[in-house]
């Protein structure tokens, strides 16, 4: 139904919908929990970004983050909103836990918000296996964030 690939984040479409998800975190969380990705975060060695197209308009995008010793990390998960309730968050995250499969990864983990404009994902999550955990990584729990895991 989608087309995923492979993005460089060099396209004005994926630039766009990036700018949407970091403005988003940002008006729907206390400025200290905000741990998106800006542009340079995103173009790290250690991150693979996909985009989801439906024909010629982006419908989302998503991140992995490898963290080493067989852990990876969901980052900058977001469907544009001219696509919302089409599938593209349930796509691309069934793309991104095959990817961390294929690279032999053992567990993939995920840092989101509270609150009713975080719940569609939280239940998306939970229908894909992830539970909730433990803090991972350099994150610090507090009473906003919460972490979910998901073994593979």
């Amino acid at each position: 139904m989608f087309d995923i690939r492979e993005d460089d984040l060099s396209g004005a479409p994926t630039r766009a919908l990036l700018a949407i998800h970091l403005a988003g975190m940002q008006a729907e969380s206390p400025p200290e929990s905000v741990f998106a990705l800006d542009l340079s975060g995103l173009q790290r060695p250690d991150i693979c970004v996909w985009t989801a197209w439906d024909g010629d308009e982006i419908a989302g995008v998503v991140a992995l983050r490898d963290l080493g010793g067989g852990q990876g990390e969901l980052k900058s998960m977001r469907t544009h909103p001219d696509h919302l309730r089409r599938g593209v968050a349930a796509a691309l995250l069934r793309h991104i836990i095959g990817q961390a499969r294929q690279r032999g990864m053992t567990r993939l983990s995920l840092e989101t918000g509270s609150g009713a404009a975080f719940d569609p994902a939280l239940t998306l999550y939970r229908r894909h296996g992830f539970g909730n955990g433990e803090a991972f990584g350099d994150y610090r729990a507090s009473a906003f964030n919460q972490f979910l895991h998901l073994g593979l």
